[in-house]
């Protein structure tokens, strides 16, 4: 690791009890814990779950964390993507047969549906990926993590990641196409 981690010091005064410095690190992350855990379950109330959890596990290894090995956002990220990969794997075992709710109508409901629509589109393609596909599709354009740090919070190189993007891009392209084409007939 090049640079220093820019949350060493806030971290380490989370290690002594600092609770300032604990109000600081989560106001700080939290909104992209909870963005990522969201993009992963589509559900909010259970990436928030996940960010209490992701943050109580900070507050538990602050006292350990060891800079240098990783950035601590790096080692955020892959508790956050374990514990959706839980979360998921747990689902698949329990199946739901309750109703989604449905998008309260707005003054510009259609505008809002088309974009719902591309947005739900967009959101079971990614989901549909494979799950390393996923995860780095995930953490690259929508976390907006450099190649770096999604390889390391994956635990794979450079080229590994670059690997598992283009696949996900293509498969993603293929998908919405032929979305595309069966909304058309």
């Amino acid at each position: 690791m090049d640079e220093p981690d820019p949350d060493a010091a806030l971290l380490s005064r989370v290690a002594r009890g600092d609770a300032a410095a604990a109000r600081l690190l989560v106001s700080g992350k939290l909104p992209r814990v909870v963005g990522l855990a969201h993009r992963m379950l589509h559900d909010r109330s259970e990436a928030e779950d996940v960010a209490q959890e992701a943050f109580v596990r900070t507050w538990r290894q602050a006292a350990t964390w060891e800079s240098g090995r990783a950035r601590f956002d790096t080692w955020l990220h892959l508790v956050v993507l374990n514990l959706c990969r839980d979360r998921l794997r747990r689902r698949r075992e329990v199946t739901s047969n309750a109703v989604p709710e449905t998008a309260d109508p707005a003054p510009d409901a259609m505008a809002t549906l088309v974009d719902a629509e591309r947005g739900s589109a967009v959101a079971a393609a990614i989901a549909a990926l494979p799950e390393r596909q996923r995860e780095a599709i995930l953490l690259v354009h929508y976390q907006d993590m450099t190649g770096a740090a999604a390889s390391q919070a994956l635990g794979i190189g450079v080229e590994a990641l670059e690997s598992l993007l283009a696949r996900g891009r293509r498969t993603l392209r293929a998908r919405l196409a032929e979305q595309e084409l069966r909304d058309d007939l």
